[in-house]
């Protein structure tokens, strides 16, 4: 009787096996080094943007922060006074007529900036996408806020404007646009918007180019109007960017200074000393460091909760294109 003899499995010889594992082991460690290799490149090009936001916005902040409860002047060092600043700002009649005119500011700038920004984007996206347009929409923009303020002060000057000399030629009295307490945060806020209509305009365009021109010719087919489409198409769909731009634009009008600076100092009568004016008076004009740290503190907390409401309220992080 023959007994069958069974050969074992085949199997890699030990040296093989050996080096299929060696291999293995060099591909995680080159891998290792790949990825090590990126995070360093990675980190040298975030470097100069970390060291940036870190001494010119976050020390700062924390530094104001601090100053906030503190008695400061300069030339002798910080007394901490705890909420002294804050109970004074609450008392201060001023603080909250300077945040009153801000406001006013606001509510024209953003009304007739948006309002002005968005019918001009929709003329460029459905009339024409020159970009020569959108060049000379975009040129105000270019010229810095102290330069737009002086022209601006020139033009619409009293007595030697050449905007009150067309206004004297067609009939009417001279007007004191930026003298007058009526007048005053209306004009400043016109010449803003002026200045940056062709940005928000831009921004808008942009979002704008998103949008899929097969909605429209479906829309079209259906014998929807041009009026119709903007309501129910463009708007709805454009909705997640016009809230960023809203909020971009709220906070930067909140922080309006060089044109009052340059133009009315504040005045007449305190009618356009906006809260950063303020700040900056007390802060370098009386010395009062501590003090206008506090506002400071305060500006910060309104304009992140204006933020949190206004992308809660617009839904920013939604859209309905997809």
């Amino acid at each position: 009787m023959t007994i069958a003899s069974s050969s074992p499995p085949s199997r890699l010889p030990l040296s093989s096996a050996e080096g299929a594992g060696s291999k293995q082991r060099t591909g995680r460690r080159a891998k290792a080094r790949e990825s090590g290799g990126d995070g360093r490149l990675a980190a040298v090009f975030i470097a100069p943007a970390l060291l940036g936001f870190t001494v010119f916005l976050l020390w700062p902040t924390l530094r104001g922060i601090y100053l906030s409860f503190t008695r400061f002047n300069l030339l002798t060092p910080a007394e901490w006074v705890g909420f002294d600043n804050y109970v004074r700002m609450v008392h201060d009649p001023i603080f909250w007529d300077s945040l009153k005119v801000t406001v006013e500011y606001v509510v024209i700038n953003i009304g007739i900036q948006t309002v002005s920004a968005l019918a001009i984007a929709v003329l460029l996206q459905r009339l024409t996408q020159s970009a020569v347009l959108r060049g000379i929409v975009l040129t105000p923009y270019l010229m810095s806020n102290v330069v737009a303020g002086i022209v601006w002060l020139w033009i619409l000057d009293t007595q030697l404007g050449i905007g009150n000399e067309i206004i004297s030629a067609i009939g009417f009295d001279h007007i004191p646009f930026l003298a007058d307490e009526t007048w005053a945060i209306p004009t400043i806020a016109l010449i803003n918007v002026w200045r940056h209509v062709g940005y928000t305009a831009l921004l808008l365009f942009a979002g704008l180019q998103a949008i899929p021109n097969d909605v429209y010719e479906a829309a079209k087919v259906d014998g929807a109007s041009e009026w119709r489409m903007f309501w129910r198409i463009t708007m709805p769909l454009l909705r997640p960017v016009l809230a960023v731009v809203l909020i971009m634009t709220v906070i930067g009008s909140f922080q309006v200074f060089d044109t009052v600076a340059v133009t009315t100092a504040g005045g007449p009568a305190n009618a356009t000393n906006v809260l950063q004016f303020y700040i900056y008076g007390a802060a370098f004009g009386r010395f009062q460091f501590g003090y206008a740290s506090a506002m400071s503190v305060a500006l910060l907390v309104v304009l992140s909760a204006i933020t949190v409401l206004q992308y809660r309220l617009t839904r920013a992080g939604q859209s309905d294109l997809g």
